[in-house]
């Protein structure tokens, strides 16, 4: 998948990934992957930058914890994340109908 075609669905897609549980920053990386059947392999360099504006949004929290023995940063949604979440889900679904509207085959 080309890199541009995630641009402006970053946020929501980290969002997703973090809903159900916490996750530190390598198994969010790791949960977009396997959730996307590999298609997202994202390198570091995109993935903690938005995890920091999330943050600053108030869309994410984070709190230091030791996972397998090391201390890492473990982010979790809050309530404003939830809601955005949300609004992103919505917004998708009626993006996608449109745009299969217009790329189906005319009959």
């Amino acid at each position: 998948m080309k890199p541009d075609t995630v641009r402006g669905h970053l946020d929501a897609l980290i969002l997703a990934v973090l809903e159900d549980t916490p996750k530190h920053g390598y198994a969010v990386m790791e949960a977009l992957r396997q959730r996307s059947g590999g298609a997202l392999d994202l390198p570091t360099g995109s993935l903690y930058p938005a995890m920091r504006r999330l943050e600053r949004a108030g869309m994410v929290q984070s709190e230091w914890s030791t996972v397998g023995g090391r201390e890492r940063r473990t982010y979790s949604l809050t309530d404003t994340g939830r809601k955005t979440l949300a609004q992103e889900r919505t917004g998708w679904l009626d993006f996608a109908a449109i745009i299969e509207g217009v790329l189906r085959p005319a009959r």
